[in-house]
C-alpha cells in the first residue's frame, strides 16, 4: 500500500482529515443504497458514481475494501415514516403480487441503469427483508440499555433520553428543543412519549401484507434500524466510512448514531461522508413538480424536458465534473456541454492511442503529470481537478498530434498509464469504442427494444403471428422476454 496524504471530508466533524483505516490497510465503507420503489432517476445516480469512484480510489493506493450498499425492501414510506403502509406492499396489495416481486423488478431496473453506467457491483448488497432477525435482537438490546419503550405492540427510540446523556443531532447540527416543537403532527403520534421519538419497530395495520413476528407485535422495522444492524453485521461494530446522500444527514443518519450509541455505547462511523443533490433548473427533482427524469428516460430522450438523448458516460462524467459536495443543477445545455467535454476527452484518448515516438524527443515532466492528477484525488476525492488534469494531457496529446511536441516512446507510454488509471480505472469513464461489452452495449440494447416495439405493435394491431414470431425467435437465441404491466422486460439468458 503506498504511503499518502489522503484527505476526506468529515460531515461529523465538519473538517478535512487525513484518512487513516481502523485497521491498517482494510477499509469498511457502508452506503445507503437505493429505496426500491419506482424507476432510478439522476438523483439516484450521484452518490452510487461518488462512492463508486471512492472505492475504486482506495483499492488504486492498495487498500482491501469491504464495500456494503444496503437495498431498502421494507419498513417505510419516505424520509419520516414512523406511519403508513409500505409503499412496496401497498403496490403488491393493489396489483396482487408478492411484495418480492416489485422489489425484484425495480431492482433489476436499477441494476441494469447502474452497469451502463459503469458503477462496479459492491461487495455485499443486503437487503433489509432478509436482516429481520438480526434487527429485531438489535431492538432488544436497546431496549435493555434503556433508550427505547413499548407503545402499543410498536418499540420507539426515546430521543430526549439520548440527548440529555449523549447528544443528539451532532452530524446534522439540529437542535432538540427546536425539533419538538417542529416535528408534525401524525397518525398514532399519541403512541409516543415525545414528538421526536422514531419507530424501532412499527406494529402493523391490518392491509400491511408485509410483517414478521416479533415479541412485542406482527409488524416491521423502522427505516433507520436496517443500516445500523447490516453495517455492523458485515462491517463490524466500528468501521471507516458510511456515505449516502445529503439528504439523509436528518433523520436517517442523524437515528443511525444514535441507534449505534445506545446499542454499543459509542459511535459506529469513523468518517461521514455525504454527496450534495442534484437540482433541475434550481428545483428539487420531484414528481409532483413534473420534473422528475428516470435514467431511461435520459438514456433514450424520451422525457419532455430532455431536447435529446445522453448517454451513460455523459451522465457519469456531468456529475464528476462536480466536486461531490458541491450541488449539480441539471439543464439540456449543462449535460449538452458535458456531453461536448466528454467527446473531446475521447477524442485526444483516440489520439493518444495512434501517437508515434519521435526519435529526437522533448522533455517531458511525467511525474510531475501523476503529481497532480494524485494530489487532486487525495484532496477529499476532487474529480474536477482530475479532469481538468486530463484534458491538459490532451492538450499535450494535440501539440504532439498538430507535430509541435515530439514525445518519447516512454512518454506516449507513461501518458497512456496515466489515463488508463485515472480516466477509465478511478474515475470509471469508459472511452468511447474502447471495452467491448461495455461501449457496445448501447446499440445492443436499443435494437433489442427496437425489435420488442414492433412486437408491441404486432400485438396492439392483433397479428398475433407477427408476435409470437418475434418472441419465439428471441428466446431461441437466447433472450428471456417478459410482458409487464409497464411493456415489458428483456433478459439474456445465462
Amino acid at each position: 500500500m503506498r504511503e499518502n496524504d489522503l484527505v476526506i471530508y468529515n460531515s461529523l466533524s465538519r473538517v478535512k482529515q487525513r484518512f487513516v483505516p481502523l485497521t491498517e490497510g482494510r477499509v469498511g465503507m457502508y452506503v445507503c443504497g437505493p429505496t426500491v420503489y419506482g424507476d432510478g432517476h439522476l438523483g439516484h445516480a450521484r452518490p452510487a458514481i461518488t462512492f463508486d469512484v471512492v472505492a475504486r480510489y482506495l483499492r488504486y493506493l492498495g487498500y482491501k475494501v469491504r464495500y456494503v450498499r444496503n437495498i431498502t425492501d421494507v419498513g417505510h414510506l419516505e424520509h419520516d415514516a414512523d406511519e403508513g403502509e409500505d409503499k412496496i406492499a401497498k403496490k403488491a396489495r393493489l396489483e396482487q403480487l408478492e411484495p418480492m416481486e416489485v422489489v425484484q423488478h425495480y431492482l433489476t431496473r436499477y441494476h441494469r441503469a447502474m452497469d451502463r453506467l459503469n458503477v462496479l457491483p459492491p461487495d455485499i448488497e443486503p437487503h433489509a427483508s432478509g436482516h429481520i432477525i438480526e434487527q429485531i435482537e438489535y431492538v432488544k438490546k436497546i431496549l435493555d440499555a434503556g433508550y427505547a419503550y413499548e407503545s402499543e405492540g410498536s418499540v420507539y427510540f426515546d430521543v430526549p433520553k439520548f440527548n440529555a446523556e449523549h447528544g443528539y443531532g451532532r452530524l446534522s447540527g439540529r437542535n432538540i428543543d427546536e425539533l419538538l416543537s417542529a416535528t408534525r403532527e401524525l397518525d398514532g403520534q399519541s403512541e409516543k412519549r415525545n414528538a421526536a421519538d422514531f419507530a424501532l419497530w412499527k406494529k402493523a395495520s391490518p392491509e400491511h401484507i408485509m410483517h414478521w413476528p416479533s415479541p412485542w407485535s406482527e409488524g416491521f422495522p423502522g427505516w433507520h434500524l436496517e443500516c445500523s444492524t447490516m453495517s455492523e453485521k458485515y462491517l463490524g461494530r466500528v468501521f471507516d466510512i458510511h456515505g449516502g446522500g445529503m439528504d439523509l444527514k436528518f433523520p436517517h443518519h442523524e437515528c443511525e448514531i444514535a441507534q449505534s450509541v445506545a446499542h454499543n455505547g459509542a459511535d459506529a462511523v469513523r468518517y461521514w461522508m455525504h454527496n450534495n443533490m442534484i437540482t433541475i433548473n434550481g428545483q428539487k427533482m420531484g414528481k409532483s413538480l413534473g420534473n422528475f427524469i428516470t435514467l431511461d428516460e435520459f438514456f433514450t430522450g424520451s422525457h419532455p424536458l430532455l431536447a435529446q438523448a445522453y448517454s451513460p458516460m455523459t451522465i457519469r462524467f456531468f456529475i464528476l465534473q462536480a466536486h461531490y459536495r458541491g450541488t449539480v443543477d441539471f439543464s439540456n445545455e449543462a449535460l449538452q456541454a458535458a456531453e461536448k467535454a466528454l467527446g473531446r476527452l475521447n477524442d485526444g484518448y483516440r489520439r493518444l492511442q495512434a501517437l508515434k515516438p519521435a526519435a529526437e524527443a522533448d522533455a517531458l515532466d511525467l511525474k510531475a503529470i501523476e503529481a497532480k492528477l494524485q494530489e487532486a484525488m487525495d484532496d477529499d476525492f476532487n474529480t474536477p481537478l482530475v479532469i481538468a488534469g486530463l484534458f491538459d494531457i490532451c492538450s499535450t496529446v494535440n501539440k504532439a498530434n498538430d507535430g509541435t511536441l515530439k514525445l518519447s516512446a516512454a512518454d506516449i507510454e507513461g501518458l497512456r498509464r496515466l489515463v488508463d488509471t485515472y480516466m477509465c480505472d478511478i474515475l470509471g469513464i469508459v472511452p468511447e469504442g474502447a471495452a467491448a461489452g461495455q461501449a457496445d452495449m448501447e446499440p445492443f440494447e436499443k435494437a433489442v427494444d427496437f425489435v420488442l416495439e414492433m412486437r408491441s405493435q404486432a400485438k396492439k394491431n392483433k397479428d398475433w403471428a407477427t408476435s409470437d414470431l418475434i418472441r419465439d425467435r428471441l428466446a431461441a437465441i437466447g433472450f428471456d422476454v417478459k410482458d409487464t404491466k409497464d411493456g415489458w422486460e428483456w433478459s439474456v439468458k445465462k
